[in-house]
């Protein structure tokens, strides 16, 4: 089964990057890794699981495992914010609704509740939206921070990639099952289905929750978008990383000051911060890595900003299991 996205020359112009992480997306394709077995989420699972609201049937219920999940769930941003995201939800219009869960039921029974859903009453649609903060905030939330340094180096990745082969490099490297010949990018997905852009571009989504095949709004009178998974290593979401042979190797502070700065870079008070040291233990280290060619530092402003280099990422990759 392939997706297929028709491009014209003004789709190219405007074809772009998400500008980080889109919470709303996050929050949802979360829910499957929740009722899931993927081994890359199995710590991130066993650590949510048990805080995870009794309102998240409710967010379940509108997203299955497989198959359509309503497209109202997931608006997106120009400036990615989960308030942004929640307020658009709350103001999802009684036909959206209705379409949707038209669609959805289509494929399932839907649970009693969804009925005053459908009938757009403020009370349903302020439950699912309550619903869906108190998920993010027990289950998403504490990951936060990693999964929009994950996605910002995803995108980094791509606009590097753009900046040395164009399009043709960016389009044919968003997944495996990526084909790309102009004017028509074909992609892996649950059922056979075309989109045409008509002049209007496609945002490309890195998602840090997405697995398996990419995926898109079913309606196209959204906007044209296309959600593809990020890769992850095994033991990302366990409290130390198991990085226990390289906290051998480098020390166990110095080892975290490295992960952290491999998920994205930072001053030293950032640095000091994120991994719950002093200002001058963070400088230390920072100094002793970048002796070692692990940790490049240049000024930025009136404060120093270190960032990993290739071989502080070869090392600290070949550390995972």
């Amino acid at each position: 089964m392939v997706l297929r996205i028709h491009f014209t020359p003004e789709d190219l112009a405007r074809t772009r990057f998400s500008s980080g992480a889109q919470p709303m997306w996050e929050l949802i394709l979360s829910t499957n890794r929740l009722r899931g077995r993927d081994l890359l989420f199995d710590g991130w699972r066993r650590s949510v699981a048990a805080r995870a609201p009794a309102t998240t049937r409710l967010l379940t219920d509108l997203a299955p495992l497989t198959g359509y999940f309503v497209d109202f769930l997931t608006p997106t941003a120009a400036v990615p914010s989960l308030d942004e995201g929640l307020e658009t939800l709350r103001r999802t219009t009684r036909q959206r609704l209705r379409t949707d869960l038209g669609i959805l039921a289509g494929n399932q029974p839907l649970p009693p509740w969804t009925t005053a859903l459908a009938d757009g009453r403020p009370e349903a649609l302020r439950t699912l939206v309550e619903a869906a903060e108190q998920y993010f905030a027990a289950c998403v939330a504490p990951y936060w921070s990693r999964v929009r340094a994950r996605v910002d180096q995803e995108r980094a990745r791509m606009i590097t990639a753009l900046a040395e082969g164009g399009w043709d490099a960016v389009l044919g490297r968003l997944h495996p099952t990526a084909r790309w010949r102009y004017p028509v990018l074909e992609v892996g997905y649950p059922t056979e289905h075309d989109l045409h852009l008509g002049g209007r571009g496609l945002q490309l989504v890195p998602s840090f929750f997405s697995r398996g095949l990419p995926t898109t709004f079913r309606d196209t009178e959204f906007e044209p978008t296309l959600v593809y998974p990020i890769e992850h290593v095994v033991g990302w979401s366990e409290p130390n990383g198991d990085r226990k042979p390289l906290a051998a190797l480098l020390g166990r502070t110095r080892a975290r000051v490295l992960e952290v700065l491999g998920e994205c870079p930072g001053t030293t008070s950032d640095v000091a911060s994120r991994t719950g040291t002093s200002l001058p233990t963070a400088s230390q280290q920072a100094a002793t890595l970048r002796g070692a060619g692990l940790v490049d530092t240049r000024q930025n402003g009136q404060s120093v900003l270190h960032s990993i280099t290739p071989l502080g990422r070869a090392l600290l990759n070949e550390s995972l299991p």
